[in-house]
């Protein structure tokens, strides 16, 4: 079965709703006691970051000619798409495809959700730092390791699959820095987050720690695994227990923190994902012009 297909099947789309929905509804009742305003108040800047700057920073790295209304639904569900796969890679696949049917190459889809991204990774690294944390030298070693790789990636597909290389230049330097702009923002709304979970078990962190602690557990993303169980989500604890706060706290934290990604990805992704369907299916169905009226209309 085609990508294509598996995603505009019903079954899917029924079984990634009530994914969305049983994920929070196991997880919210096994926590100790929590509060919800300092949920709400991490939740809401964290939701405007994730739907809003970062389908504007991937805009801005795009430069497509595409309207913001479009990133911000293609954002949304992939959004969505991502939970439901160990690693996120559903939302990287379902934006380049979203962007090759709106009339991108392959390639220029590729470097498109490449550079959002890495610029995204810049973002992170950078309040790292600034939060006085200094990257561990596996995380570096990774990095630097995926970049040599990148290099020879580019150097193969340039001498044997020179069509997939993107064809469209690459964004001006000024777009580059709007980009780490919001993706910086966004970073300090992650960090709200973050802080609103674990001020809800009644424990606190400083943000700096909180950025630390989140850039910290981001070498272990390298593994892929299920959303809310997945080995940077084990590191997160780990980075918060080392900040001082208990394991029952620390672990709480994550885990509503994972939960709550799952409501706005359904309520934004989700619906998105159903008008998607419902707008391919009309036109599937829809009948074709008469010879007389298409010969009229001519």
């Amino acid at each position: 079965m085609s990508l294509r297909a598996v995603l505009h099947s019903r079954t899917v789309l029924l079984l990634g709703v009530a994914v969305s929905l049983l994920v929070p509804a196991l997880t919210l009742p096994r926590l100790p006691h929590v509060t919800l305003l300092p949920v709400l108040l991490g939740l809401v800047p964290w939701v405007v970051g994730k739907y809003l700057l970062c389908p504007l920073r991937w805009r801005v790295v795009t430069d497509a000619g595409l309207s913001r209304l479009w990133h911000l639904r293609a954002y949304a569900e992939s959004e969505l798409l991502g939970l439901l796969t160990p690693g996120h890679v559903g939302a990287d696949l379902w934006r380049m495809r979203r962007l090759t049917r709106a009339g991108l190459g392959r390639g220029d889809a590729l470097l498109s959700v490449g550079l959002d991204r890495f610029v995204g990774a810049v973002g992170l690294a950078v309040f790292v730092v600034f939060a006085g944390s200094a990257l561990p030298l596996p995380m570096v070693l990774v990095a630097l390791g995926v970049g040599a790789l990148a290099v020879v990636a580019v150097l193969a597909v340039r001498r044997w699959r020179p069509e997939l290389l993107p064809s469209r230049p690459l964004p001006r330097p000024r777009h580059l820095a709007q980009a780490l702009v919001l993706s910086a923002a966004y970073q300090l709304t992650t960090a709200a987050l973050l802080l609103g979970t674990v001020a809800a078990t009644g424990y606190a962190v400083s943000p700096l720690a909180a950025l630390g602690a989140f850039g910290a557990s981001q070498l272990a993303a390298a593994v892929p695994g299920p959303h809310g169980a997945s080995p940077r989500d084990g590191a997160l604890v780990v980075a918060l227990v080392a900040t001082g706060v208990p394991w029952a706290a620390a672990i709480a934290a994550v885990a509503l923190k994972a939960a709550l990604a799952w409501l706005p990805a359904l309520a934004l992704g989700g619906v998105s994902l159903m008008l998607t369907r419902r707008a391919v299916r009309r036109l599937a169905t829809a009948p074709a012009p008469a010879p007389a009226a298409a010969a009229a209309g001519a």
